[in-house]
């Protein structure tokens, strides 16, 4: 349902900090929240100056706060054992606010980029979750709590955001971190408590963006953007009062996010003798984000007119776009010709069929209404996937419709809602402020829009899945990584709390020759080894090397649920690494490999090992043989008869062939430091 609001004097509640002098939570405290179990957890809101604030469980503790001179006021609470459902009472001088079916058990904040975001009903058709259907009919579990931040970007640290609470079912389930869901069931299963799960990622984002200012200033490469930060927030907001301006549609689910079903009173753009003559120029094929347009989500009409051969006129033809990001509908002469509405066809090709009775003598006009949402948008590809012809005939050239094309952006896509700029009174070119924009990729903005935003919420700790997007700056991410992770624990200041998360999965990137995902692996690895209370669950065996959103996350959260429950919750007699290395030996033309966490015994996948490759002092690797001697392996190589080095898996594709008894597979690695 189409739900238009004029915005007054901020962008909507939880985009912009606190402005009502009226008894005020933050959204991450709702009905059937899940708080921290055994703690004192942090309850916070905004009120009137000097005013006094009592909070009451029934589970029987109270506290009490006032309200500072700017409003803030901050308690904590204290938690007994996990249970429910509770009751939860804030009240103010002149105002109440109860929150009911509130559970106490353990609360985990779930980040990242695409893995952690894909969604338990995945990405049809090409980005799906292993027994989707399955998996979501069976996803009734009253106990286990959802919660996602909607995203957002901002140069400076907010004090709100958009989510709500909600009971996991099968509804609610099918568009939450499919990751993150088989982690907290996982937990909740083993524990037979309630888990309360905070998604809060971003497909495609840098490590960079996560990261707190003061930390990530620390990192080589980010010092002169952090030091120039306050130019961008002031811009910032400049664009966000002119933004703020206009009339505002709130997005209710997914169908409307993706601009089912909402109008925008921009029909009219699709009509064939529509005056597009003050529109500006776009040439297409091209990601609007390279061009003038740059950053922007949201609305975009293309338009293109066309002198048709007059041999055309009165027969079917074929109209090809090659693929758009993320959604289109195409029209020919005002009548649509087809579309693709929902979210991942964002690597589809459009071929649609224009009916005989559309094709016209003279001007034939294409409009196309394209909706991005995140990361690049427009129509994209190859200019030869630009055209049109007839269905029938043999040897007919087409008509290419690469070049130019008519554009104008009718509204902007921010955090779940879209800015509507209109069509006749379109003011985006003419008083929109000089601002260059910023986007998910930009240094610090998702921690200070999807991250502060939460802190210091009650938790246990952090499960994260991303790399991705820095693979091929591996020697940065051992220093980024890390200071993430240190940025986050500051903020919370709970202590070195537990964080775990996912290495990448094999994936064949750009250049096979360059592992520039072997690199990244192991950067990831030296976080492990070198952060305190981090663990990493290995992918290596369930990845899909020409899918970078491998389709079984049920593993994925099941082997991150294996470090919490043996490091936080006491199942010490549970395998939770696959075999890491640990040194090796030299003797002779034969190097011995040694490892921790070899559980009951190392194994081969299909009885061979495979990926071991050896180097001598020319540093030129060769495939090695390579065999399980007790808890050891050994590798050799006939065109290596003086080896120092030893690699295995280390290039882009390589697949797990050395596990532990339990089927938990060994990580990538080399025991040498050379450059390429």
């Amino acid at each position: 349902m189409e739900k238009v609001l004029l915005l007054i004097s901020f962008l909507l509640v939880g985009i912009t900090a606190f402005e009502s002098k009226a008894l005020e939570l933050p959204s991450i405290f709702g009905n059937s929240m899940v708080m921290q179990q055994k703690t004192e957890c942090p309850i916070w809101g905004k009120a009137s100056s000097g005013e006094d604030i009592e909070i009451t469980s029934s589970w029987g503790e109270k506290t009490i706060a006032k309200a500072k001179a700017n409003g803030k006021w901050e308690a904590k609470l204290k938690t007994p054992e996990a249970g429910g459902p509770y009751k939860l009472t804030i009240k103010g001088k002149d105002s109440v606010i109860t929150f009911e079916n509130v559970l106490v058990g353990e609360v985990w904040v779930c980040s990242g980029q695409s893995n952690m975001e894909m969604p338990l009903m995945g990405w049809p058709p090409r980005d799906t979750i292993k027994n989707s259907a399955k998996e979501i009919k069976n996803a009734n579990y009253s106990e286990i709590r959802l919660f996602t931040v909607a995203k957002g970007v901002s140069a400076e640290p907010r004090e709100g955001c958009k989510g709500f609470w909600t009971e996991c079912n099968p509804e609610t389930a099918k568009n939450f971190s499919a990751t993150a869901y088989f982690f907290g069931k996982e937990i909740h299963k083993e524990l037979e408590i309630p888990v309360g799960l905070i998604n809060t990622s971003w497909g495609g984002t840098p490590a960079e963006s996560w990261t707190s200012p003061k930390y990530l200033s620390k990192v080589e490469g980010f010092s002169d953007f952090v030091a120039n930060i306050d130019k961008l927030s002031l811009q910032e907001d400049e664009y966000n009062k002119w933004l703020g301006s206009h009339p505002v549609i709130e997005s209710t689910n997914e169908d409307e996010r993706g601009g089912k079903g909402v109008s925008f009173n921009d029909t009219i753009c699709s009509f064939p003798d529509f005056d597009d003559s003050s529109w500006k120029e776009m040439t297409l094929p091209t990601l609007w984000e390279s061009v003038e347009l740059g950053v922007f989500d949201g609305v975009v009409w293309f338009r293109k007119a066309m002198n048709i051969p007059e041999s055309w006129i009165g027969k079917d033809l074929m109209l090809e776009l090659g693929p758009i990001d993320d959604i289109d509908i195409t029209f020919f002469n005002g009548e649509r010709v087809g579309g693709y509405e929902g979210m991942g066809f964002w690597t589809v090709e459009r071929k649609y069929k224009i009916p005989s009775k559309l094709v016209k003598k003279g001007k034939n006009v294409i409009a196309v209404r394209v909706v991005d949402l995140q990361g690049g948008g427009g129509i994209y590809g190859e200019k030869a996937q630009m055209k049109i012809y007839p269905t029938k005939g043999k040897d007919v050239e087409p008509l290419n419709l690469s070049g130019l094309w008519k554009y104008l952006p009718v509204a902007q896509y921010r955090e779940g809602d879209f800015y509507v700029f209109g069509v006749e009174e379109n003011d985006f070119y003419t008083t929109k402020p000089a601002f260059k924009g910023i986007d998910q990729y930009t240094p610090t903005v998702l921690y200070n829009a999807m991250i502060a935003p939460i802190v210091p919420y009650g938790i246990k700790g952090t499960i994260y899945y991303q790399g991705e997007s820095n693979v091929g700056r591996h020697e940065q991410y051992k220093h980024l990584f890390p200071a993430m992770i240190e940025s986050w624990r500051a903020a919370w200041g709970l202590g070195k709390f537990p964080f775990y998360f996912v290495q990448i999965a094999p994936y064949m990137y750009d250049d096979p020759e360059d592992p520039v995902s072997a690199k990244l692996r192991e950067a990831q690895m030296e976080t492990m080894l070198s952060v305190p209370n981090t663990g990493m669950a290995v992918t290596m065996d369930i990845g899909e090397v020409d899918n970078i959103h491998p389709p079984n996350k049920q593993e994925v959260g099941k082997r991150l649920s294996l470090w919490a429950l043996t490091k936080d919750y006491g199942k010490e007699d549970i395998v939770y690494s696959g075999p890491i290395f640990k040194e090796m030996v030299k003797k002779g033309s034969r190097i011995t490999l040694y490892f921790d966490h070899i559980g009951s015994g190392l194994v081969a996948k299909g009885d061979t090992l495979t990926g071991f490759q050896v180097a001598g002092d020319d540093k030129v690797f060769v495939d090695a043989e390579a065999y399980i001697n007790g808890n050891t392996v050994v590798v050799y190589s006939k065109e290596a008869y003086d080896p120092i080095a030893v690699r295995y898996a280390f290039t882009n594709g390589s697949e797990a062939s050395l596990f532990n008894r339990e089927g938990l597979p060994a990580s990538s690695f080399r025991t040498d430091d050379w450059e390429e």
